[in-house]
Order: structure tokens, then C-alpha cells, then sequence
């Protein structure tokens, strides 16, 4: 895993997703068009935590290197350094694969 070059702010986390998958468990090769999105990845940055109302910063449950399984359309895609990752809330996190 290479360090990326960016810090997200508060209680956001960079993700680098999943491959989409290149066929079906049948044998067939999947075009680009009907590739579905992957909603499991890998945590490459976190932030400091979410930051209550009256101040109080909260940490963060998932941390760097952990797999994820995220919504299907959570978060926004971004480029470093020719490297796709989404960037989103922990919220949009619903589980860590162990």
C-alpha cells in the first residue's frame, strides 16, 4: 500500500476501491458498460475525528489499512497522482471486513 499524498479533514476517510469485477462466476467477460461499482475497498487516510457541537473531537472506528464495505454510491471520486480513491464520511461506512 503507497501513502497518498493527502490528508482528509475531520470525520472523512480516503478509500481506495475494490476492483470491479472482470467476469462472472459463469466465465463471461464483463465490457466496461456493465461493470458493477464496487462498494468494498481499503482505507488509505483518515481524519482527526468528528468534531461535536460543543467542541469535543471523537476519533475515528476505522483506520488505515482496514477493508471496508461502503454504499454503492458513496463519496466523491478523486485522482492523485493518476490514482483513483473516494473520499467520504465514516458515516457512509457500514462495516470493516476482518
Amino acid at each position: 500500500m503507497s501513502k497518498i499524498n493527502l490528508q482528509p479533514l475531520h470525520d472523512r476517510v480516503i478509500v481506495k476501491a475494490a476492483e470491479a469485477e472482470e467476469k462472472t462466476k459463469g466465465g463471461i467477460i464483463l465490457p466496461d458498460t456493465v461493470k458493477e461499482k464496487p462498494i468494498e475497498g481499503t482505507v488509505q487516510a483518515v481524519g482527526t475525528g468528528k468534531v461535536t457541537e460543543g467542541g469535543k473531537v471523537l476519533p475515528l472506528t476505522v483506520k488505515v489499512g482496514d477493508k471496508v464495505l461502503y454504499g454503492k454510491y458513496s463519496g466523491t471520486e478523486i485522482t492523485v497522482s493518476g490514482v483513483e480513491y473516494l473520499i467520504m464520511r465514516e458515516s457512509d461506512i457500514f462495516a470493516i471486513i476482518n
